[in-house]
């Protein structure tokens, strides 16, 4: 096969693209989709003719998305003013926006000397950056001058959250700040109709000024929307384009609603063991079965105009329960788009249940007032299974299960019963080796209790019912053989015909870039993250293959230059990497070529997720592949899916939800996209139970084995059976004492040997740098394939387990053969980097 072969990634050419243009129209689109409006009494759409004063941190400074590998060094990023006035709105609060931009350079220059200052006394300059995330500077005072011609105030609540570092619970961050709430109550006693904007990764608390503050009409939690964000705002605020957003987390009342809150991360001074008490009962799980109510649901979201849901029927479709509804857009004004979501009620059996949990979804086309639209939405039986510990097994329990339908969690109607006769074993697991009893553990509710006897009046109603021993079953994927699995006749062979000693470098990355816990250490294409070995290259023609960071895009240096006499390419080093390069000053070269990598940054991980749209996601897929074989990319990490535990994790704007049924099947969409153009692939992160940043390295997650597979690896499952992504991430925590990426109970027994999965497992970077941390002939023994970014540590390692025989022949032929694979698999691309 003939391969393109390059020096350089990028382009000569610093002008925008084609490739740009369309992609820029496709984030505005997405970010439009992502929009929810939580609230609006008569307010919006707002008048183009409305004069506006626009106020707060985020107006003119908009967040386009988290810190750290999740950033994306984009050309330019449209804020909320930019995509306000461009839309010809008349903006009164000029002089509060220009005294703010002297505030907000003022920080950054204060901050970039912080930064620089504390790398010096750090063995990783990304440690002194993730330590030490940028905080918005506090705004001047509104006053009378400010929206004394103004009809409408948009106030724009934004916050900076990353990798490394957890959301701190206080004023500025979770809660308003100080500024923030008298600003708002100053405009209030003023009667001036207030539209909020949350431009922030996660929740912020809202439930006191809204009971204070009277004046807020409306709410859009406009999230992180990447670099057409202000575009996007502004055609939702002038019903342009019209919300149809949902949110994929439930937003509570107070942040001590949610279960065992004062013990995440921080909050009880213990970073060394995290006890995940709650169990099942994650998110709407816990809200909705103990009785507890949120600020808004799970799913929930507005429109600007109104949906009418009716159930058709419910039938077995081969191997799958189908739901057939039908949606009338029954407004009179504005076309629209409604999310049908499908809930299941459990009977309580052997073991206690969730109240109900989400089993399908499907979002309508846009509707005209008065059209309508049938759907069609399908769900397995797995779907309404629970995980028995004692059994060691997926089983459906005799009894009914209630469907219920509806918009959000809150909003749901009983409108059918599956009946099972008796006890279904649909798949049964290996024993898991580290496993280990909890200090307290959540039990049902007597809320739980009440519902079932209310849903127990309804079960001799006349309801549709099918009998759940209908479904066709399918063939256990559980217990897949690895040793049977043909291997191929080109690359692959090398795993059996080599000195096992030759393979060892598979089983690092490239050694030689930046060591950074940020990805980094890419050597071929400035600003990616790493590479697989190199080792193996001039004598066996093994090519490397090149990884870059996500989720909300592709993450590369923007620009680099090149010596023209030695074809050199000028390091930046780990800082030049971040904000865009706001944290170095490049030295001037002489006789040097500058190559441009100008990636798009699209929506975050959540602000994607709140479109509750698969096909979206799936374009979105298709537009980071034309990205990766633009700059010679073959693995981008991500998407990222862990789950929303607990509002403060600093890298929830990453991840997509707190169910793992929407999780994963999102991410297979965007896998799907991402790995339609032959020589791309994702690699899904971070497995598993990576839920909180400070001390994630060391932390050590304690859980049930059923919230482990029913909440955290759930999701994943769902994304490798769905769609076959080539590559997972482990994630650098422990899970009941083991390392992650030293967990044969993560890395093969769940992973391959009962889902089947045939890629990839990688490390996420320098885990196995700490003392503490993973050991490196572990992880290959566990089934983590290849340690990132790699090190001669790990190669010592490894060799001296295998000598020593604590490590077998075997186990690292299997694993240089998978990596092998991989290579064989996405070679066939466009690019192969010359030497």
């Amino acid at each position: 096969m003939a391969f393109t072969q390059f020096k350089h990634s990028g382009t000569l050419n610093p002008e925008i693209s084609v490739c740009e243009k369309k992609h820029s129209s496709f984030a505005e689109k997405a970010a439009e989709e992502g929009i929810v409006l939580l609230k609006n009494e008569n307010i919006l759409p707002i008048s183009l003719s409305a004069s506006v004063a626009l106020l707060g941190i985020g107006a003119d400074k908009t967040v386009k998305g988290g810190i750290g590998s999740g950033d994306v060094n984009n050309r330019q990023n449209i804020t909320i003013y930019e995509g306000m006035e461009e839309s010809g709105i008349r903006i009164t609060s000029r002089d509060w926006l220009d005294d703010y931009e002297h505030r907000y350079q003022k920080a950054r220059l204060i901050w970039k000397e912080k930064i620089l200052e504390e790398a010096k006394h750090v063995n990783n300059p990304f440690d002194a950056y993730a330590s030490n995330p940028f905080i918005m500077p506090e705004g001047r005072p509104v006053s009378e001058m400010d929206i004394q011609e103004a009809e409408i105030v948009v106030y724009v609540i934004s916050r900076i959250s990353g990798e490394g570092k957890d959301r701190r619970l206080e004023k500025g961050d979770y809660y308003l700040s100080e500024r923030e709430e008298k600003d708002i109550l100053f405009l209030n006693s003023r009667s001036v109709p207030i539209v909020l904007l949350i431009n922030a990764g996660g929740p912020v608390e809202l439930t006191d000024i809204l009971e204070k503050a009277q004046w807020i009409k409306g709410i859009l939690n406009i999230s992180q929307l990447g670099q057409e964000g202000g575009r996007a705002v502004a055609r939702i605020l002038l019903g342009e384009a019209v919300p149809s957003g949902k949110l994929t987390t439930t937003w509570a009342k107070k942040y001590a609603d949610v279960p065992f809150a004062e013990n995440f991360s921080y909050l009880n001074g213990n970073l060394e063991l995290e006890e995940y008490k709650e169990g099942i009962y994650v998110g709407y799980r816990y809200f909705d079965s103990f009785g507890v109510k949120p600020l808004f649901p799970f799913g929930f979201g507005l429109s600007y105009t109104d949906f009418k849901i009716q159930f058709c029927s419910i039938e077995i479709d081969k191997d799958k329960i189908a739901v057939n509804v039908s949606v009338e857009n029954i407004g009179n004004t504005f076309a629209g788009r409604e999310v049908v979501q499908v809930y299941v009620s459990l009977p309580r059996g052997r073991i206690e249940k969730e109240y109900h949990r989400l089993v399908g979804y499907a979002k309508t086309n846009v509707l005209k007032p008065g059209e309508k639209q049938e759907l069609k939405i399908l769900f397995d039986g797995k779907t309404i299974a629970s995980f028995f510990e004692d059994a060691n097994a997926w089983i459906v329990e005799t009894g009914k299960y209630g469907l219920w339908i509806g918009n959000n969690s809150a909003n749901l109607k009983l409108e059918a019963f599956i009946n099972v006769n008796q006890d279904v074993v649909l798949e049964q697991t290996q024993k898991l080796e580290a496993l280990v009893e909890l200090s307290e553990k959540l039990e049902a509710s007597k809320n739980v209790k009440a519902a079932e006897k209310q849903l127990e009046k309804s079960r001799n109603a006349d309801f549709p019912t099918i009998q759940f021993e209908a479904l066709q079953r399918k063939q256990k994927a559980g217990n897949v053989d690895r040793e049977s699995l043909v291997m191929g006749n080109s690359l692959e062979i090398l795993a059996e015909e080599l000195p096992v000693e030759e393979l060892i470098p598979l089983l690092y990355g490239n050694t030689g870039g930046i060591s950074s816990n940020l990805g980094a250490a890419g050597i071929k294409v400035p600003g990616s993250a790493g590479e697989t070995s190199e080792a193996l290259y001039e004598k066996y023609g093994v090519p490397v293959l090149i990884m870059a960071d996500g989720p909300a895009g592709i993450r590369l240096q923007r620009s680099y230059k090149v010596n023209r006499e030695n074809d050199s390419v000028y390091g930046i080093g780990v800082l030049g990497s971040l904000e865009n390069g706001f944290l170095v000053t490049e030295k001037p070269h002489q006789n040097a070529d500058t190559y441009y990598q100008y990636c798009t940054a699209f929506p975050v991980g959540t602000a994607l997720a709140q479109s509750w749209n698969r096909q979206l996601l799936k374009e979105f897929g298709e537009m980071i592949a034309e990205e990766m074989e633009k700059f010679g990319v073959n693995l981008w990490l991500a998407p990222g899916m862990n789950i929303h535990r607990n509002p403060l994790c600093g890298r929830n704007f990453e991840y997509y939800s707190e169910d793992p049924l929407l999780a994963g099947s999102l991410a297979a969409a965007v896998t799907k996209g991402v790995q339609s153009k032959a020589g791309c692939g994702v690699t899904i992160k971070h497995f598993a139970c990576n839920n909180q940043e400070d001390n994630r390295m060391g932390v050590d997650v304690h859980l049930s084995e059923r919230a482990l597979r029913e909440i955290y690896c759930r999701g994943f499952e769902i994304a490798i059976k769905e769609s076959k992504p080539v590559a997972i991430m482990s994630s650098y925590n422990l899970v009941n004492g083991v390392h992650a990426a030293n967990s044969k109970d993560l890395c093969t027994r769940i992973v391959r040997d009962e889902w089947g999965f045939e890629g990839v497992i990688m490390s996420d970077w320098n885990t196995t740098e700490p003392k503490d941390g993973s050991i490196p002939w572990k992880c290959t023994a566990a089934g983590n394939d290849i340690i990132m970014p790699g090190s001669e540590n790990d190669h010592k390692s490894i060799l001296d387990g295998y000598r020593s025989g604590e490590l077998s022949e075997e186990e690292i032929r299997i694993c240089a053969r998978r990596v092998l694979k991989l290579i064989d698999k996405l070679r066939s691309s466009y690019l192969v980097m010359s030497k």
